[in-house]
């Protein structure tokens, strides 16, 4: 990918999507990595006895994935922040879509605010958030 300037985006402009397929063994190696490896991460029926559908992404792992698709759409942007609403388990072992658009441009400190969620295969956006992130000017 290219870096994109600030002079190059426009408000409305859809960030490149990715569609993934999100396996529980990759779900297992995030949380051992993270040192997050307990059940909800890591096994189905451990999982259920928490009374979740079975195990789940971690939520940092969502927010890495919505943090890749803006770092592959622009390597040259810098994300200041980003901050999620889970509205439901992101369940592994299935296809994971990734979206987002830039909703605002700001001038005065080259930044752009970006809606940003994470869906399913049905378009039920499992996370949503918002991001701000600096962009290179070509001035």
């Amino acid at each position: 990918m290219s870096i994109l300037y600030f002079e190059d985006i426009e408000e409305g402009d859809e960030i490149t999507p990715i569609d993934l397929f999100l396996s529980k063994d990759n779900v297992r190696q995030y949380a051992k990595t993270a040192n997050m490896y307990v059940a909800r991460f890591t096994d189905d029926e451990a999982a259920r006895a928490e009374g979740l559908p079975g195990m789940i992404a971690p939520g940092v792992q969502s927010m890495g994935l919505l943090a890749r698709m803006i770092s592959d759409w622009n390597p040259g942007a810098m994300i200041r922040r980003i901050g999620t609403t889970f509205r439901s388990p992101v369940m592994p072992d299935r296809n994971v879509h990734l979206r987002g658009a830039v909703t605002q441009k700001l001038d005065a400190d080259h930044t752009a605010e970006c809606d940003i969620w994470l869906e399913n295969d049905d378009g039920e956006r499992w996370v949503v958030g918002t991001a701000t992130v600096s962009l290179p000017t070509k001035a």
